[in-house]
């Protein structure tokens, strides 16, 4: 599933594009992904300008006013600029039509995605009212985290993967960024220690902040808005590399379960 650094990927290469793009209308050729998208959209969008767009969490938002719309690309979603028409394949269910003559392809095989209509203040959806903070902004640090494991017995691979705790951090980068810190993804959340926490808000910032610069990973169906994959899966210390050498220190990868994810640490590194 795509997670924060496809998503943000996905933003910067669609926002030149469209920012300040005028809509002409929409093309639904399958309205059914995760919920049904309006059959009214051509003429909802129609004469509205898009005047920003932003992410929430691994949401994408456009604002076109009094408006926005908000997109998910569930498990196998993606969105391509295209410069012209171009005949859809199977899997291409929407287009947004632009002024200059661009379309914004929304591409999804496995339809668990979204596109939805919110009039109003979008950070009142029910989808995004309750997230927590973003993890490349000011309000996750330290002092935040700390509060927030306090009492909690979960593991702290799944705290940071709790969208209430704090947004985007899914498996993959979980994963890379608890070695990176040096905890054992099994570790009780409320026994983190103020450092440990300075630490673990450090390399969850750093292995985002590389993914995206990296353009995100691709394990399977992720491409940019160029149709492009990702290639920070070139770099995993951890993910995806069971009973291989760690790249530090040689003790081979484990892999184990938690929460029903696949989890991968170095019990050198990361010792429990």
């Amino acid at each position: 599933m795509p997670e924060l650094p496809e998503v943000e990927t996905t933003r910067r290469g669609i926002e030149t594009a469209l920012t300040g793009r005028t809509l002409l209308g929409a093309t639904v050729r399958e309205p059914r992904l995760r919920w049904p998208i309006p059959p009214d959209l051509a003429e909802r969008v129609a004469g509205r300008t898009v005047q920003r767009v932003w992410r929430r969490a691994k949401y994408l938002l456009l604002d076109i006013g009094d408006a926005h719309l908000i997109l998910h690309l569930g498990m196998s979603g993606s969105l391509r600029v295209l410069s012209g028409p171009t005949p859809p394949e199977r899997h291409d269910h929407v287009d947004l039509e632009l002024d200059d003559g661009c379309l914004l392809r929304y591409r999804d095989p496995r339809r668990f995605g979204a596109l939805l209509w919110v009039p109003g203040d979008p950070l009142r959806h029910a989808l995004l009212a309750s997230l927590g903070p973003e993890p490349l902004e000011a309000g996750f640090d330290a002092d935040y985290l700390r509060g927030a494991l306090k009492g909690k017995s979960t593991a702290i691979k799944l705290a940071l993967m709790d969208n209430h705790l704090v947004v985007g951090v899914g498996n993959i980068y979980a994963n890379e960024s608890l070695f990176r810190a040096g905890i054992a993804p099994q570790r009780p959340a409320g026994k983190l220690t103020r450092p440990q926490c300075e630490r673990l808000v450090q390399t969850v910032r750093e292995t985002l902040a590389e993914a995206i610069v990296a353009g995100g990973s691709t394990l399977r169906d992720f491409v940019d808005s160029a149709g492009k994959p990702g290639y920070f899966q070139q770099r995993y210390f951890v993910y995806g590399r069971t009973e291989e050498p760690c790249l530090r220190c040689g003790t081979p990868i484990r892999q184990a379960r938690l929460g029903q994810r696949s989890t991968y640490w170095c019990p050198e590194c990361q010792p429990r």
